[in-house]
């Protein structure tokens, strides 16, 4: 039980050795409302001292519970109202191929500017698309639509994908969505974490991409929720470990 663990104790201890800080940072998917899963959520951030990005559906959202979110969230924007537009044999996704890039950017633009007026400044113009896909042609115009940040899952390419967006992605998601839809487990989600850490380190992956966790509050199981107690206890413990705010790295 405790080999994961120590497997990540082990890669920790080899960026120290480097003289380099390893960096995290948690983005959590899907949120538009109060429920009481979210509002075990955002207590854990705030127990953890772990700093939130709430990758948000805008057209969604409900403006009382914006208005009552803690000025320390940061909030994402997760497309526009998460439709699954795929064409017949395409995976999921809001921006399909198929779609006009000036029909999908006017959507967009819209989404954010509403999340903009109800939440202000915890806004951050930042990109989550639902299911971590977009289609290809789009982002080069995403910066000219207003957004300067971008987030999908797994190792970026480029920091910067485009002029004027900053691309910083997350690299394990907690949740088996092809068995069951509940925790991963311990080994599979330590071991996703490893590998990126150890990729950045050896220069297989960009070194100054923050690893990131990605969750799914409304998915989560009494397993999940015991990891990301002891994921937040081990690592704001650990030496030359730091969790990032997402605000910093996307801004």
């Amino acid at each position: 039980m405790l080999a994961p663990w120590r497997t990540l104790d082990e890669e920790l201890a080899r960026w120290r050795d480097a003289g380099r800080e390893v960096e995290f940072w948690w983005r959590d998917d899907d949120a538009c409302r109060a429920t009481p899963a979210l509002e075990r959520l955002l207590a854990l951030a705030t127990r953890a001292g772990v700093p939130l990005a709430l990758a948000v559906v805008p057209l969604a959202a409900q403006p009382q519970w914006l208005a009552g979110l803690s000025p320390s969230v940061r909030l994402l924007v997760h497309g526009a109202d998460h439709v699954d537009r795929a064409a017949a044999g395409e995976k999921k996704t809001e921006y399909p191929a198929s779609e006009p890039a000036a029909q999908a950017l006017e959507r967009l633009a819209a989404a954010r500017a509403r999340l903009e007026r109800l939440a202000g400044a915890r806004t951050l113009a930042a990109l989550a698309p639902p299911w971590n896909r977009i289609a290809p042609g789009l982002v080069p115009q995403l910066a000219a639509a207003g957004f300067s940040g971008l987030s999908r899952y797994g190792a970026r390419r480029s920091a910067e994908p485009t002029p004027g967006l900053r691309e910083v992605n997350t690299h394990v998601d907690l949740v088996a969505w092809r068995a069951g839809r509940g925790f991963v487990g311990e080994a599979a989600a330590l071991g996703l974490a490893v590998h990126h850490l150890a990729a950045r380190r050896t220069g297989a992956a960009d070194a100054a991409e923050p690893t990131g966790w990605l969750t799914h509050h409304a998915c989560h199981d009494a397993a999940a929720w015991s990891f990301l107690e002891r994921l937040f206890e081990r690592t704001r413990a650990a030496p030359g470990v730091r969790w990032r705010d997402a605000a910093e790295l996307l801004a």
